[in-house]
């Protein structure tokens, strides 16, 4: 078949923060992509351009970029489209879309981590759809890198996979994406390779082993939908593939839908990817990654084919959702009023509020378009959807996201996600590494057996670490971390996957301690928290708004206890020299959206807004709820 040699599609898959993004910057940089001024004062991770990305420091959303690579020989110039994935395993669905995009994936792993969770799931990913593999052993400049172990690790894990003689033969690049160095000769443990002062090994490695695209020159056109973006000029934008045929600018093509059905329509735009920016384009040929405009309604997985023999692609499937929490309008008491409760400064900050059922629906149906790994159904209630999908973090990402938009909201606490097999209930598992110092091993073991996890492998690298792996139930790790960072006293490194399903594990007491809640509204005063602070923990400040049933703390016991937090000092006119004794209020602490997800029980749920993320109860009248804990206590 004949085959374009000007072109090669390759992703670049990892576990999160091993260098992905920093040696496409490097690449990018390398390539001659951006003039020589402008190179200086770029900004690092230049790929996470979501202002999330760069807040969390990890990477969200798949994105393609294009180097134009010039051969030393003076070739001719070379197009090297990149996928960056995420590496972080709730993001699972955003890799799937950028494997199906590419013809070979560069596996990058970290000189002293070695594989973890997610460097697993992307390569059974890229097993599975038979890609071949360049494996690049990056931060090889680390203190604590142990190179040949790592190789060694990597070539286990193939096994461990079932790779085949051909997928195991695979060549070895060894890095640092921080300078911009590769080399094909391994380095001393610690140090930069020392036979070069470039990527050009890494390049020539793409060119050599990423099999360029392959075409049938009388097929008809065929192009993969596998992405979607957006324009305030040209509207939706679809990020496509072309499998055979060519996609011209004004042609008329199929679109073949989801459902099967076939429309005619127009491709009023086509770009093509230089860099990191968009520019229009002619045509676009088999193997080429490219943008078209034109398609209002155009989804992911869809096919744009030939008018007069229309046949589709496959759609593209997705890993199965794990978790589960309900998503609806905010119903507390300060709805749609300022952070403080008083009202927002000013009135524009009131109007652009999202409080209606109608507009958190739209948002959601819109986060469908583009996130092929989540699901929104209908609950009981006309105001409120669960809203299911790989991970915690993927869920909490998408409130944060609704949040800065100008939603308020009443969440749930997260759920798993269970299928009966068989006539049993089961539930989804994870695999979970943890790399702590050897003194904490104890206190995690500790940790993970309360939540029925089951150890399967403990290797010491002779560094003072240990790594534990442990299968355990989704449901146990739902407010698992800030508890492991808090036991190993932030020193604690957990990743997990996800590992497929088992029977129900039973109940689990993962939370021992009971909540602080507020008896009334009001504001809250410093006299109040001096006399609760010895009952537990305090998430609130002195002046913030509170109201009955709005959680203010942690309990130090395992029950609830409803408290006056909004008491104010009695002022007389006899006073003593010793009446007015000041005591130290501790600091609150202060929970973060994700922590306050952790936080809930399941008759809790978390309020957010743009200024503020507030824990409370669903039912927030005190004796409505004394009744309730009454009547499930005699059943």
């Amino acid at each position: 078949m004949p085959t374009r040699h000007d072109i090669r599609n390759v992703a670049i898959v990892a576990h999160v923060d091993h260098g992905k993004t920093t040696i496409v910057d490097a690449m990018l940089k390398q390539a001659g992509s951006f003039a020589a001024h402008a190179a200086e004062s770029l900004d690092d991770r230049m790929m996470d351009s979501n202002d999330l990305e760069r807040e969390k420091g990890i990477t969200i959303l798949a994105k393609n970029t294009a180097v134009k690579y010039h051969p030393k020989d003076g070739g001719d110039v070379i197009t090297i489209n990149i996928i960056d994935t995420p590496g972080h395993a709730d993001f699972g669905g955003e890799v799937e879309r950028g494997l199906s995009m590419v013809d070979a994936v560069v596996l990058l792993v970290d000189a002293s981590e070695g594989p973890l969770p997610q460097t697993r799931f992307v390569l059974r990913k890229a097993l599975q759809q038979r890609l071949p593999v360049i494996l690049c052993i990056n931060k090889t400049d680390r203190p604590d890198s142990r190179i040949d172990e790592v190789v060694n690790e990597t070539y286990d894990l193939f096994l461990d996979l079932d790779a085949d003689e051909d997928q195991i033969e695979f060549p070895i690049v060894y890095a640092c994406g921080r300078d911009g160095i590769a080399s094909l000769t391994k380095p001393e443990d610690g140090t930069v390779p020392a036979d070069s002062d470039s990527l050009e090994p890494f390049f020539s490695t793409i060119l050599e082993h990423v099999p360029a695209p392959e075409y049938d020159e009388s097929a008809p056109l065929q192009a993969h939908v596998t992405n979607l973006d957006a324009d305030n000029f040209l509207g939706r934008i679809a990020l496509l593939r072309v499998e055979q045929g060519e996609l011209r600018k004004g042609q008329t093509v199929a679109w073949i839908k989801r459902d099967g059905s076939v429309q005619n329509v127009r491709i009023t735009e086509l770009m093509m990817t230089e860099a990191l920016t968009r520019k229009p384009a002619e045509m676009a040929g088999p193997g080429d990654i490219c943008a078209v405009a034109g398609i209002p309604d155009i989804m992911i997985g869809e096919t744009l084919a030939d008018p007069e023999n229309p046949i589709a692609l496959p759609l593209i499937t997705v890993d199965e959702p794990a978790i589960s929490m309900t998503i609806g309008t905010n119903t507390s008491p300060l709805v749609g009023r300022g952070g403080t409760g008083k009202g927002a400064d000013n009135k524009a900050a009131v109007k652009d509020r999202k409080v209606t059922a109608r507009q958190v629906k739209d948002r959601l149906d819109r986060e469908l378009i583009g996130n092929v790994s989540l699901r929104v159904l209908d609950t009981e209630r006309p105001d409120a959807w669960e809203v299911q999908g790989r991970g915690e973090l993927a869920l909490a990402i998408l409130v944060e996201q609704m949040r800065r938009e100008g939603f308020e909201l009443t969440i749930g606490k997260p759920q798993v996600v269970t299928q009966e097999i068989d006539g049993k209930v089961h539930e989804p598992v994870e695999r979970m590494t943890i790399d702590v110092p050897e003194e904490h091993m104890g206190a995690v073991t500790q940790l993970m057996g309360v939540r029925k996890g089951r150890m399967d492998n403990m290797s010491n690298h002779g560094s003072g670490w240990v790594r534990l792996e442990f299968v355990v139930p989704s449901r146990g790790l739902i407010g698992f971390r800030t508890e492991f960072l808090t036991q190993t006293r932030g020193t604690g490194i957990a990743h997990s996957i996800h590992e497929g399903l088992e029977p129900w594990f039973g109940t689990l007491a993962t939370r021992n301690n009971g909540s602080l809640v507020a008896d009334r509204a009001g504001a809250v005063t410093a006299f109040a928290m001096t006399n609760l602070q010895e009952r537990g923990v305090l998430f609130t400040e002195p002046g913030t708004e509170v109201y009955e049933g709005m959680i203010v703390g942690e309990n130090s016991r395992s029950d609830d206890m409803d408290v006056n937090i909004t008491k104010e000092k009695k002022l007389t006119n006899m006073r003593s020299a010793s009446a007015d004794t000041f005591e130290a209020i501790v600091p609150p602490r202060k929970l973060s959206l994700e922590q306050s997800l952790e936080f809930c029980r399941d008759d809790e749920c978390v309020e957010v807004t743009p200024e503020a993320v507030r824990i409370r109860k669903v039912v927030l009248d005190k004796t409505a709820r004394a009744r309730t804990a009454s009547r499930a206590k005699n059943a």
